[in-house]
């Protein structure tokens, strides 16, 4: 049996990896936390077998949480992100494991068996040298994308890394996320919610519960009949706000205005 603690700040997120968790017969939750602090203090009061942990969360970090642990007592970790690419860079190169959010059960359970096998296999120096390795990387890629910060996504066929400033909106469609930029419309596995996060550096307006719209993007702005809200982007995309987000787009828009002397 494999005592498990999971750490996500979002409660989707921990509700995900919980029910995938209760499938298997091997697995015992010990606990779940969406604060990496409160984590960091149970995982030195009672080091699990295994934790699956979130890359990005507000305060601590993934990272900096799991250079926290001590060697001695360091549990398997698989590592769970959204579309960062210096992450998965990271992840490729190295034996740790990760989830990709958003994943099924087919992907768990593979990631899983990775899991079972690493605990047979490895000692407790060999996991600390490759947990440091694949850190290492992770903080090497969040500074170059903080210099110019890009996501992997789809189009067509193909993989495309996009800057994110040229990202004009946001739209959630099921398990994926579409991203217009100009003229064309990528693709990334992700959710919306994990998409407003990667964008947060952009002036992202939410105009209704599936659309994120970068303000920088926004060439023109007219009303329905009804009161909504019509952006035309410069790619020639059209967003319309909807009525629960209606009074929220209005005052940020009243915030953009020339204020009378």
């Amino acid at each position: 049996m494999l005592d498990v603690i999971i750490v996500d700040d979002e409660i989707a997120g921990r509700r995900t990896l919980r029910e995938c968790c209760a499938r298997e017969p091997d697995l015992r939750v010990v606990g779940e936390y969406g604060d990496s602090r409160a984590a960091l203090a149970a995982l030195r009061a009672q080091p699990p077998d295994l934790m699956f942990l979130d890359v990005q969360m507000d305060a601590l970090d993934g990272v900096s949480l799991a250079r926290a642990l001590d060697s001695r007592t360091l549990p398997l970790i698989v590592f769970v992100t959204a579309h960062d690419q210096y992450a998965l860079d990271a992840f490729e190169v190295s034996a740790v494991d990760y989830l990709l959010k958003p994943f099924d059960d087919e992907r768990f359970r593979r990631t899983l068996e990775r899991v079972r096998r690493r605990r047979e296999m490895e000692g407790a120096a060999q996991r600390r040298e490759t947990l440091d390795g694949v850190l290492a990387r992770i903080e090497s890629g969040m500074a170059a994308a903080d210099r110019c910060p890009r996501v992997l996504a789809e189009l067509g066929s193909r993989m495309h890394m996009i800057d994110i400033t040229r990202i004009e909106a946001a739209e959630a469609d099921r398990n994926y996320v579409r991203l217009i930029v100009g003229r064309d419309t990528f693709h990334a596995r992700s959710t919306l919610q994990q998409a407003e996060k990667t964008l947060q550096s952009q002036p992202m307006l939410r105009i209704s519960r599936s659309c994120l719209v970068n303000m920088n993007h926004v060439r023109e702005i007219s009303r329905t009949p009804r009161g909504d809200f019509i952006l035309v982007l410069a790619g020639g995309a059209i967003m319309t706000s909807s009525e629960g987000f209606r009074d929220a787009v209005r005052q940020h828009l009243d915030r953009l205005k020339v204020q009378p002397g």
